[in-house]
């Protein structure tokens, strides 16, 4: 299928962060190597062992990756949204994909294939080293991931995605599931619920349906962060 990318206004590759650098011109040559790829909801985009030959960057919808545990336990890595890419270690590697990527609602994504797209970052190394910068960033959230699941509290955990996602606001619309943010903090549904509950007895929060959080407290969760 032809990719949208090719002919509209805004594209994908216009809202994608590596690709910023480039001018029209530059932009139409990856416009060119791209094709259109539609995800339902609920659907693999790549599973874990596969090997993947392409980036894929999404243009609408919501992805998670995650990695499952022996015991069939899953751990959330990372949600992207619009304007984020995946599947970029095809790049630099044939190895097979170390965690699944599984469309969160209905997606619609650029597929870029790698060996082309390799070319053009010889010839743009502008692009590479955007890449590199945002795989360094990723290494840093899933390395910060880890320091919260290992030292902090639940409640901490907890309290401080609850600040992070309000912005300078007091409302958190969720963009995922609670069993998947259980999952993205380390924890299972059962303790989220739990904790959610009490802090809504606390009065630091109220809950309005399955994905609308209100605070009503802000001092009151900070000092969860300060209690650690």
């Amino acid at each position: 299928m032809k990719c949208f990318c090719q002919g509209q206004t805004e594209t994908c590759i216009d809202r994608v962060p590596i690709f910023h650098s480039l001018d029209q011109e530059e932009k139409r040559e990856v416009a060119q190597i791209t094709r259109q790829k539609n995800v339902e909801k609920g659907e693999l985009i790549y599973a874990m062992g596969d090997e993947v030959h392409s980036l894929f960057v999404i243009h609408s919808g919501l992805v998670k990756t995650y990695r499952l545990s022996d015991t069939g336990r899953e751990q959330v890595l990372r949600v992207m949204k619009p304007g984020d890419f995946l599947g970029e270690l095809a790049l630099f590697s044939p190895s097979p994909m170390q965690h699944f990527a599984e469309a969160l609602e209905p997606c619609t994504m650029c597929m870029i294939e790698a060996a082309p797209l390799r070319q053009l970052m010889a010839k743009y190394p502008s692009i590479a080293f955007k890449v590199l910068e945002e795989l360094t960033a990723r290494l840093e959230r899933t390395e910060q991931l880890l320091e919260d699941i290992s030292l902090h509290s639940v409640e901490r955990r907890l309290a401080q995605a609850l600040l992070d996602l309000s912005g300078e606001g007091s409302v958190v619309e969720l963009a995922v599931s609670k069993k998947d943010l259980a999952s993205q903090l380390g924890m299972t549904s059962e303790t989220l619920s739990r904790k959610l509950s009490q802090f809504e007895a606390e009065g630091w929060i109220e809950q309005s349906g399955q994905r609308r959080i209100v605070i009503k407290n802000r001092r009151g969760l900070e000092g969860v962060l300060e209690g650690g």
